[in-house]
Parts: structure tokens; C-alpha cells; sequence
């Protein structure tokens, strides 16, 4: 595990604690790299509910939930299809924040996607899913490494978004209506 990919973890947990939150993941490309620098930490237990390696289409489809069409039309690496993985894996496991990788980590081309080319999400409790698309070089490692530290840190930038929300909404700031 990368050391921007563990401190990334680190971070992502203790702000879910923080806010009492808990987390679930589902991964393709990384095969359970994710859910290894999450739980890689002492007391990830206490905000991760678990993780599904969804490497084939057919799990994503069966267990996921991912659109059977949105698949055949798409292919398994696509934007939607990990917003859909995110959100999947979030319901399934119970959890308030969904984390999803699909992507082509080589070495061949994949559903006429070439390497790199990979798709992080994130789905949270208001049921909205932020998706990053990324383009990235490097052997199959270095491609599975980075997308974990992008869906890592795209878990604690929408964390930090809901946290702004949570806190105008509480307090009386911008937006807000008062007597």
C-alpha cells in the first residue's frame, strides 16, 4: 500500500468517526486494495461495515445492482456504472457512504477503454454520488495504487462538503432560514 493511500485511509476514517458515519466498499480494478488501507487501520471496525470485490460484470449486475443494460451498452467501465457500484454497495451493506473503482488497469485495453482509464465514486447518505473520472499512467500496480488514493480522497472531499452542509444548516449560517 502506497504511504499517500494509507494516510489517505487514516484521515478518511477519522473523519467518518468524527461524524459517526459508517463506510462500504466495492471494488473492480483494485481487488480489494481499498478495503485494505481502510482496514489496514487500528479501529477501522468502527466505521467499516465491509466490502465487496465485484471484478466481474456478473457481480456487479447480481449483487451490486448495477443496470444489466447500462453494462451491455456501456461496458463495466463507466462513469454511471460506478456511481451505480457506489450507491449498490452502500444499500447492500447498510452503510451511510458507498466507495466504488472500476477501471482498466491493464495491460490490454479493456471494453475499448484503454489502461488507465478509471472511474472512482462515492455515494452518501443524501443520496447523492460524486463520480472522478481519471486518466492514469504507469504498470497495473501504480494504476491500482493511485485509484485507491483517488477514491479515498474523493471520500474525504465529499465528506468535508456534507460536513459545510451539516453545519450551515445547523447553525444558522449561510443559507439558513431564522425566525
Amino acid at each position: 500500500m502506497s504511504a499517500a493511500g494509507s494516510a489517505g485511509a487514516r484521515r478518511a476514517l477519522a473523519a467518518l468517526e468524527r461524524a459517526g458515519r459508517t463506510v462500504a466498499v466495492a471494488e473492480s480494478l483494485t481487488g480489494g486494495l481499498v478495503s485494505a488501507a481502510l482496514t489496514a487501520v487500528p479501529g477501522a471496525s468502527r466505521t467499516v461495515r465491509g466490502s465487496v470485490t465485484a471484478y466481474a460484470t456478473e457481480v456487479k449486475r447480481e449483487v451490486l445492482g448495477v443496470d444489466g443494460s447500462l453494462l451491455a451498452e456501456h461496458g463495466a467501465v463507466d462513469a454511471e456504472v460506478a456511481r451505480q457500484m457506489a450507491r449498490g454497495v452502500r444499500a447492500l451493506l447498510g452503510a451511510d457512504w458507498g466507495l466504488a473503482t472500476t477501471g482498466v488497469a491493464g495491460p490490454e485495453p479493456q471494453d475499448g477503454k484503454p489502461v488507465g482509464t478509471v472511474f472512482v465514486a462515492v455515494a452518501g447518505p443524501d443520496g447523492r454520488a460524486a463520480v472522478r473520472a481519471l486518466s492514469l499512467a504507469g504498470d497495473r500496480e501504480r494504476i491500482r495504487a493511485r485509484s485507491t488514493e483517488a477514491v479515498l480522497a474523493l471520500l474525504l472531499s465529499e465528506l468535508a462538503g456534507n460536513a459545510r452542509a451539516q453545519d450551515t444548516e445547523h447553525t444558522g449560517g449561510n443559507g439558513c432560514l431564522q425566525p
